[in-house]
């Protein structure tokens, strides 16, 4: 991590500002100049600037039209980049790879597969331009399928001409572009986007587009597009939020504390409803996430025997959880297609819930089997509502800001570094309080300031040293949130030697968990 950010410390040292690393060099063999390549990877709005930066140098060295080149994966915003420069430049003309699909050579419904293109006649258009000449460009209507007319394209006043689409930096585009940038973001947000827009723009289901882009999409990304990505001049990373603004998020307050079904009553509405469900929710894990950070799982729910697909991303400001949601009904079959996409089951975590409900404010006491324990939320779009309504029932103080899947991300975390051997868990065991309150990270946080003290102590104990430095560093991943795979009884009695220390310091080992557990509860 240090090396990495040395790295690029350096290379803004070296190049200073953005504008300045956008720079020309002579192609070989040609009298034409183009982008010398930025080595980092520029965010979204970098990345606009250093692409206009470059065209205006490109127009001011080359004659003729400018062929620029943007590609990238189904759905990482090639389109709303090439949408943002013509808004910046609108004397600049698009051409959109998609409007070159040839219907008839469709095969398996796979719309992503590179024969798809009419490159004749893309190719024709291209040269033409440079020539000077009118061209038609096709129309392609994606609900039927099929090309449905042409449009008229003219030579534009600003001679800058963009080429969008997956398969824009293709081996029979390059040699004729002029700047080559390429567009991605993470495979999580680029199936959320993709979603979205094929709902609109084809009126696909849900679950046939992500089975597309598990079966089609993603293979034809690994074998064609991702090998021409590599040879882009400005590296783009969109990390879009596709929740931003889609649909209005969901404010949870949650807690532990036990209140009856009266209490409840008496707080809502007369016209309020009273029901039980149990849920079974999935949660997948995004490829490339870390288990224990991740914010953007994906959750398949079974309800009542049918299942939907819940894209969701959270938020905490304390002592909400806000939760923006898009929920899509799928069968059960998806799951496959999203386990080719790379995703893996984090957990299954079974709900029954009895749930009362008014038009604006829901009420749940959740019994969860995984955590073998109650919660009671109170869940709203209405923000001042949720807090009034817990407040009324008497919550205030006893918030828990973290959704379940934090709660169990915790607790493993808290059972690995602190299991015991089996003569000792009864004795010693991590209480309860730590895992319910209502900031368990300032607790460990605190325990892990410690840490040094104690093991000095234990040390002049007599305590084994290896023993204390290996709790040293679990003390410390746990008050980061970083979890080890080995547990206590697996790095102390894997030696006959270690067996022995692990003896001969039990008395004194006993008395510093003692003192770790009054620290963490402190």
């Amino acid at each position: 991590m240090g090396q990495d950010s040395n790295g690029i410390e350096f290379h803004q040292k070296r190049h200073g500002l953005l504008k300045d690393q956008v720079q020309l060099v002579k192609r070989r063999d040609s009298i034409r100049y183009e982008i010398v390549s930025i080595q980092d990877r520029l965010s979204f709005e970098k990345g606009f600037f250093a692409v206009i930066r470059a065209c205006q140098l490109l127009s001011q060295k080359n004659d003729g039209i400018i062929l620029v080149g943007v590609a990238g994966p189904s759905g990482a915003g090639k389109t709303v980049f090439t949408e943002k420069i013509l808004n910046f430049l609108p004397s600049v003309a698009v051409i959109s790879m998609d409007n070159y699909n040839d219907s008839s050579r469709i095969v398996d419904g796979n719309f992503d597969d590179p024969r798809l293109t009419d490159y004749d006649t893309l190719l024709k258009n291209l040269e033409d331009l440079k020539e000077g000449k009118q061209v038609e460009v096709p129309i392609y209507d994606f609900k039927s399928s099929s090309r449905v007319g042409y449009r008229t394209l003219d030579v534009p006043p600003s001679r800058i001409v963009i080429i969008e689409g997956i398969y824009a930096l293709s081996e029979k585009l390059r040699p004729l572009l002029d700047l080559r940038v390429s567009v991605t973001g993470g495979v999580h947000f680029d199936l959320v986007k993709r979603v979205l827009r094929d709902i609109q723009r084809a009126g696909q289901q849900p679950e046939e587009i992500i089975h597309q882009i598990s079966e089609t999409v993603y293979p034809m990304y690994k074998a064609f597009i991702e090998p021409d990505l590599q040879t882009a001049q400005i590296k783009i990373i969109n990390k879009f939020n596709p929740f931003t603004g889609f649909q209005s998020p969901t404010y949870i307050l949650k807690s532990r504390k036990e209140v009856s079904v009266d209490q409840i009553k008496a707080v809502l509405s007369d016209g309020h409803t009273e029901t039980k469900e149990e849920t079974y929710d999935i949660y997948l894990l995004p490829p490339g996430e870390d288990p224990e950070s991740c914010q953007s799982y994906l959750r398949m729910r079974n309800k009542d025997g049918k299942y939907s697909l819940m894209f969701e991303e959270w938020v905490t400001d304390t002592p909400f959880v806000i939760s923006p949601r898009i929920t899509f009904e799928v069968s059960v079959r998806l799951l496959g297609g999203l386990m080719a996409l790379g995703y893996t089951i984090a957990t299954i975590l079974k709900r029954n819930s009895h749930v009362f409900a008014t038009d604006k404010v829901f009420v749940k006491i959740d019994w969860l089997e995984q955590l073998n324990r109650h919660y009671m939320q109170v869940q709203g779009k209405d923000r001042q509502l949720v807090q009034s309504t817990a407040e009324q029932l008497g919550l205030e103080g006893s918030f828990i800001p973290r959704t379940y899947i934090e709660q169990i991300q915790l607790e493993k975390l808290i059972n690995e570094v602190m299991a015991l051997p089996d003569d000792l868990k009864n004795k010693l065991s991590l209480d309860e309080d730590l895992v319910s309150s209502s900031s368990p990270k300032e607790a460990l946080l605190r325990a892990s300031a410690d840490r040094v003290a104690m093991r000095n102590k234990n040390l002049k104990r007599g305590m084994s040293h290896s023993y204390s430095t290996q709790r040293d560093k679990n003390l410390s991943k746990l008050a980061g949130y970083s979890s080890s795979d080995r547990r206590y009884e697996e790095r102390n009695h894997d030696s006959p030697a270690n067996e022995n220390k692990y003896h001969l310091s039990t008395r004194e080992w006993m008395s510093s968990q003692v003192e770790l557990k009054s620290s963490i509860q402190s």
